[in-house]
């Protein structure tokens, strides 16, 4: 899978691998639109380039099923340019699949990216993803199953990179989501100050590998990957390629509590407070009273919900 050039060597606009360049324009506060043009320029002098942008997330979860249905040789890889909203919707039409996985980071949290060693450079993340390609260059991760509603056209299960939580940090996202004003990152701290403001702890049912234990939490994160929240560290040993999640479990503490542990999180501070304990294992299920459960910043739905680590299921472009 190499470029053409011409006789002069230079590169031939339109020839070589062809990918799909999913671009979502919201990403980033709206940064994503203007990166995204320029990763396309840049590519279209190395690729047989497809440039998708939706609109929402529906339909650029139309264009993912579209792109990838029935045929994967239709193109030679996906890559994504956003954020890991738009990473999580990949993930979902890739998953099992034979088709690598790039990521040009342009969201305001590019956890995946930042946990793949990916540049943060836009242009730079595109040439390598493109280098990885022509090179038959990736890795083999694993990813979590859960319940929850498919997200992409044609596809039958849900399936997330990094954490599945419930607790706090899903409400917060849930009261976000909820918020017309302030815009940008403003919003998600009004609604940290509402959230701790209603803090309680939650009466759940956690069962790790058919193991269940009745436990009051503050919040649970399942972690595939190890961080979320554009670098909180809430799962710091959580691997890609072990096959087992590494599950964090915050139980009953106060606001002030909370407030002080939250600043720690992207060092993984609150690993060792009394609080705070650790588990590993396969199979989780959350269940209670608990609100909804989101992964990867998206929701997934009110709880019960069961996720499964499964081993090897997804391509992705690295350096």
């Amino acid at each position: 899978m190499h470029a053409s050039s011409d006789a002069d060597g230079r590169p031939v606009p339109g020839v070589g691998p062809r990918v799909a360049l999913l671009v979502n324009p919201a990403s980033g506060h709206g940064r994503a639109a203007a990166i995204g043009e320029a990763v396309a320029e840049h590519l279209q002098m190395r690729c047989d380039l497809v440039v998708l942008i939706g609109a929402d997330a529906a339909e650029s979860a139309g264009m993912l099923a579209a792109v990838t249905a029935g045929a994967e040789g239709a193109v030679d890889a996906v890559v994504v340019c956003g954020g890991d909203g738009i990473v999580h919707l990949a993930v979902n039409a890739l998953a099992g699949t034979q088709l690598p996985l790039g990521i040009v980071p342009a969201g305001s949290g590019n956890d995946t990216a930042a946990v793949l060693g990916l540049p943060h450079d836009p242009l730079l993340a595109a040439e390598a993803a493109i280098d990885a390609l022509v090179a038959g260059r990736n890795r083999t991760i694993d990813l979590g199953q859960c319940d929850g509603a498919p997200v992409v056209p044609g596809r039958v299960d849900r399936w997330f990179v990094g954490l599945l939580y419930a607790g706090l940090d899903a409400a917060v996202n849930e009261t976000a989501n909820g918020l017309r004003r302030p815009r940008g990152r403003r919003r998600y701290d009004v609604a940290i100050a509402l959230e701790l403001l209603r803090l309680r702890p939650r009466r759940v049912r956690l069962t790790i590998d058919g193991r269940t234990d009745e436990i009051d939490i503050t919040l649970v994160a399942v972690g595939n990957g190890p961080q979320y929240g554009g670098g909180k560290r809430m799962a710091p040993d959580a691997r890609w390629d072990d096959g087992l999640f590494d599950i964090t479990v915050v139980g009953k503490v106060s606001r002030f509590t909370m407030a002080r542990l939250a600043p720690t999180l992207p060092r993984a501070g609150h690993i060792g407070h009394p609080a705070v304990t650790t588990f590993r294992g396969r199979t989780v299920t959350i269940d209670g009273d608990v609100g909804p459960a989101y992964a990867d910043g998206e929701r997934i739905g009110p709880v019960p919900v069961t996720a499964t680590c499964r081993p090897g299921v997804l391509r992705v472009l690295t350096r």
